[in-house]
């Protein structure tokens, strides 16, 4: 019964959080409502066994994507108006696109049956696992042991994707000033300073 409404409520706030995310004005506000229902989703994990997955929402979406999120949101310094702009451009398709998921909802909620047993034993019996090995311990073994090539070709996408980014910060553009470091350190102060005797009435 605990776990039931633990449940209702963590599900609760996790689709309200995910309405704000959409519906609020400030892209500041969306943001934290987006962190909101990260910790929500984390809590569904605990109750389904998936602590793994929960840590790892926490640490990687809380602890880097939606901080990001808020950093570039501050930065770039979004006013409604501009996000507005093209709102009624992009209403039908809109409509379209929220009735699909509006109708899917629907089905999904009408065909759904409460079943007698909890949570944490629909998924254990759906993928079993010893009592003397935890969750996190058999994610590791299959990551390490049977998904290991797959494990370490993810690896090698993200080192792809961060270099990429890197190069693509780090390029040479005309209309930009930089400054090179190099060249000032290499400078020396006779070229840097000239000292000329001015006479007196006279210029330079």
């Amino acid at each position: 019964m605990i776990e039931t409404v633990v449940f209702y409520v963590f599900a609760t706030i996790c689709v309200a959080s995910g309405v704000m995310v959409v519906t609020a004005r400030n892209p500041v506000y969306s943001v934290l409502f987006l962190i909101l229902a990260f910790f929500n989703a984390a809590g569904l994990f605990v109750l389904a066994g998936a602590e793994f997955l929960a840590m790892l929402l926490i640490i990687v979406y809380v602890g880097a994507v939606a901080v990001l999120f808020m950093f570039v949101v501050m930065m770039l310094d979004i006013t409604v108006a501009e996000v507005k702009k093209g709102f009624r451009a992009f209403l039908p398709i809109g409509l379209i696109v929220g009735g699909i998921f509006v109708a899917e909802l629907l089905f999904v909620a009408i065909s759904w049956s409460m079943a007698p047993e909890t949570l944490a034993d629909v998924v254990k019996a759906a993928a079993p696992t010893p009592d003397n090995i935890h969750n996190t311990r058999a994610i590791g073994q299959l990551l390490y042991t049977k998904y290991l090539y797959l494990f370490q070709a993810a690896g090698l996408v993200l080192l792809v994707a961060m270099i990429g980014a890197i190069v693509l910060s780090h390029r040479k553009r005309k209309d930009s000033k930089k400054q090179v470091i190099a060249d000032q350190l290499a400078r020396r102060a006779e070229d840097a300073v000239v000292l000329k005797k001015v006479e007196t009435g006279e210029g330079i």
